[in-house]
């Protein structure tokens, strides 16, 4: 008896390892693929909370990514719009978003 738990303990201790190799990424939102896919290479954090940033509430926000989106030529959707300000918000902004 005493043979089969320290085998079952060795099994389980080598195992470790994988199984947290085996950890699955956390899920990344469409807004942050979006915005690390078109945007990222330009905007960097500093963008985001510089002085003169243009964006001063949720609603604002919205604006400027449509804007730049457009500038760009992306012709991304509302949806996807609202996805990547979104991201934006929770990663930098922390704007009241309105209720739906």
């Amino acid at each position: 008896m005493n043979g089969r738990w320290m085998l079952a303990v060795l099994i389980a201790w080598w195992a470790y390892p994988a199984v947290v190799i085996a950890q699955p990424d956390k899920e990344v939102s469409r807004g942050e693929l979006l915005y690390s896919t078109y945007c990222i290479a330009c905007h960097t954090d500093k963008i985001h909370w510089r002085d003169g940033k243009l964006a001063k509430d949720w609603s604002g926000l919205n604006v400027q990514v449509r804007r730049w989106q457009g500038v760009v030529g992306l012709k991304w959707s509302d949806s996807d719009i609202g996805e990547v300000a979104r991201h934006l918000n929770v990663l930098y902004y922390h704007y009241s978003e309105p209720v739906k």
